[in-house]
């Protein structure tokens, strides 16, 4: 079931590269990335600060995708632990409220989210985290999760 939960998150990745490809012509979306650094909440079997970088580009018109990398800090059983995570985003639409798919992976867990953007500015998101590796002396870190993240772009341009 892992497997196939990790499958379907490159898959939904690829599908969203190759559309923009098929894209291309109908608005110049260019080769330019947007980029930046983000902050989050996360809510996963515990609480978790996320710091991350990230990069977005448009892979077609009206869609875009956002590639994430960063740490998740937390404090549980009486320590500090830092984890570490990539994320990938397809962001549905362009119009104010963005609908989005995204899927993140750490050391511990695979979790596939969805939920709303503010223009990718301010994610708000629900999902369900998969145990893939469970650490001896730690809490297991698996089930429903919601997050709230703000990013804040440092090179914003239009397309």
């Amino acid at each position: 079931m892992k497997k196939i939960v990790v499958l379907c998150c490159v898959l939904l990745s690829c599908v969203a590269i190759l559309r923009g490809q098929g894209n291309a012509g109908k608005k110049n979306t260019g080769n330019s990335w947007i980029w930046g650094p983000s902050i989050g909440y996360q809510y996963q079997n515990g609480n978790f600060l996320k710091l991350s970088g990230w990069g977005l580009f448009a892979p077609n018109a009206y869609q875009y995708v956002k590639i994430d990398g960063g740490a998740n800090f937390t404090w549980m059983m009486d320590r500090t632990t830092v984890v570490p995570e990539l994320g990938v985003t397809y962001y549905l639409s362009d119009k104010g409220i963005w609908p989005f798919a995204k899927g993140e992976i750490t050391p511990n867990t695979v979790t596939p989210k969805v939920g709303v953007s503010l223009a990718s500015l301010v994610d708000i998101g629900v999902g369900y985290g998969f145990n893939i590796n469970q650490k001896s002396d730690f809490k297991k870190i698996d089930g429903f999760t919601f997050s709230v993240g703000l990013n804040l772009p440092l090179n914003f341009h239009l397309y």
